[in-house]
């Protein structure tokens, strides 16, 4: 009984812990990478907190909040076009929103720093920390709010 019990305490310590579960960011590697002190030489210290250290910016402090002239939102750290200016919307959040991202240079991660779990939204190309997805976008599109902070991006307004 006693190797019964050391067996299934083994099996719960261990089994909970495979490769599928780890965090995806931490294992990456990004085609654009930078030292801590290149990145703090390009970046100003709102942007090396927020695209570095996974921080936030304070809602409503984004002049890109009510910008909605046709362009492209890029990445600051490598200009990586992330979102589309047709896709931004209102959510009345504070940061800009986008209701879908530009397939395969946004990556995605888990994160639980406030204990509970969100999608964490990524550079693909640098793995600047963007923002976070949610569930409560515009029904009549993908359903998604990519609730992304301004400082982590730049716009390159569409040439005419």
């Amino acid at each position: 009984m006693k190797k019964f019990l050391t067996l299934i305490a083994f099996t719960f310590v261990f089994g909970c812990n495979s490769n599928a579960q780890k965090k995806s960011k931490n294992n990456a590697t990004y085609e654009v990478t930078k030292t801590k002190e290149e990145w703090k030489a390009q970046l100003t210290d709102m942007e090396y907190y927020v695209l570095r250290k996974a921080g936030t910016e304070p809602a409503f402090s984004s002049p890109l909040n009510k910008i909605y002239k046709p362009g492209t939102y890029v990445c600051k750290g490598c200009n990586t076009p992330l979102f589309k200016s047709e896709h931004k919307y209102d959510s009345g959040s504070g940061w800009p929103s986008f209701d879908r991202e530009i397939k395969g240079n946004v990556a995605f991660s888990t994160d639980n720093k406030l204990g509970y779990t969100r999608t964490e939204e990524h550079c693909a190309t640098c793995g600047g920390h963007l923002g976070h997805v949610f569930n409560d976008g515009p029904r009549d599109t993908t359903g998604k709010r990519h609730c992304i902070n301004g400082v982590a991006l730049k716009f390159i307004p569409e040439e005419n």
